[in-house]
């Protein structure tokens, strides 16, 4: 048997393909990836303990920052999990959960654009990052017509919304959401016929359902691999549960199909924001409780009885006690959920948060094993990691 020799080559923390301060420590074998281990740290944040020095109201805009890509979705887990927390969960105003959904949905949409536009370019196709923009900025806009931000909107409040939609604006997303499906019919035009595209994304980072369960991929990643989960449907929030939608699902398990299963997500958004946009009717958009709601407090909290809990919690499972929390959402690159001790206090005690992208990237040593340098550029695309709430 021949000797192998291998070379260790740095990808980032700078290169531009890996979608934020990301390093990559590849061995080489030739152009062939023998290893990969991803290193992360250069963005570290620390949101989980600031968090502990701010009233749970003061911590919404830290999770704008998480998931720039989706702010919204970011700040509903956080307002579900307090809500769930302080016990006001079914006092939520059908008005503010519509409105919840529907921004939900357009963010959805923002964020796969602003993915299909950089794996796009990643892999050299142009004209699509413009097209994607295009349709992009629209969204911000109405963003900044309802938040009054563009890019890290803060617009959900614990209990409902911070205010009421701008007038005009229904017809506006209206209007968006019925030239969107030819826009997304566009886009795949451009690509799914192109040669070249197929040759770069197919049979490429393939990962089998088994898989993809085992290293806790969540979202179009594992959808793409034919595991038919979606938080909005299996464990619903804010009314999804009456909402008509598909879960996408493709069985190819490699990056064209978690290619065609985000372009059919959009699609899919499309009909879960017309659904919205019919039953917005006039009413209240705040919770009808006190001004001033304090937690419960955890009975066990930093003590040897606390780790016994925590340690139960991982090898038996979630059960929550009272002053305690755990709520998932189904964010655009998967599970994002926020875990909340409470002491009592009008801070949290602790808060821990389960990125997507964090877990998501767990996946890619094993995805690029085998694959060939310019593969890798690929795979990192079709996970669409967002480093800010890797490094949170």
């Amino acid at each position: 048997m021949a000797n192998l020799e291998t070379m260790t080559i740095n990808m980032g923390p700078q290169h531009p393909s890996t979608h934020g301060v990301l390093q990559l420590v590849l061995e080489l074998d030739g152009e062939v990836v023998v290893k990969a281990t991803p290193h992360i740290g250069f963005l570290h944040r620390g949101v989980e303990k600031l968090s502990e020095y701010r009233t749970y109201h003061q911590v919404l805009p830290l999770t704008d920052r998480l998931d720039y890509l989706a702010p919204m979705h970011n700040n509903l887990g956080y307002v579900l999990a307090v809500e769930k927390l302080l016990g006001i969960s079914d006092q939520i105003p059908e008005r503010a959960n519509v409105v919840r959904v529907m921004l939900a949905e357009l963010t959805r949409i923002k964020s796969h654009l602003v993915w299909l536009a950089t794996h796009a370019l990643d892999i050299g196709a142009m004209t699509v990052f413009l097209y994607c923009f295009r349709e992009r900025e629209r969204i911000m806009d109405f963003y900044e017509k309802i938040s009054g931000a563009r890019m890290t909107s803060n617009y959900f409040r614990v209990g409902g919304l911070s205010a009421d939609l701008p007038d005009g604006i229904e017809k506006e997303i209206r209007d968006f959401i019925n030239e969107m499906p030819d826009n997304i019919n566009t886009y795949e035009g451009l690509l799914s016929g192109n040669k070249i595209w197929q040759k770069r994304v197919m049979g490429v980072g393939v990962i089998k359902p088994e898989d993809a369960i085992d290293v806790g991929l969540s979202g179009p990643s594992l959808r793409g691999s034919g595991v038919d989960w979606d938080l909005r449907r299996d464990q619903p929030y804010c009314g999804y549960e009456t909402y008509d939608f598909r879960v996408v699902t493709h069985t190819d398990c490699d990056t064209w199909a978690r290619y065609k299963v985000r372009l059919d997500e959009m699609r899919e958004s499309c009909k879960i924001i017309h659904q919205c946009l019919d039953r917005l009717k006039p009413g209240p958009i705040l919770a009808d409780c006190p001004k001033i709601v304090l937690p419960p407090k955890k009975d066990v909290v930093n003590t040897i009885e606390g780790l016994i809990h925590h340690f139960k919690i991982i090898t038996e499972g979630f059960k929550p006690e009272p002053g305690e929390v755990y709520v998932g959402v189904e964010n655009p690159k998967g599970e994002t959920g926020f875990y909340l001790i409470s002491d009592g206090s009008p801070r949290p005690f602790r808060m821990r948060i389960r990125p997507a992208s964090f877990v998501n990237l767990q996946a890619l040593p094993q995805m690029v094993e085998g694959a060939l340098i310019a593969d890798v550029i690929a795979i990192i695309g079709t996970l669409d990691v967002v480093l800010g709430e890797i490094d949170r």
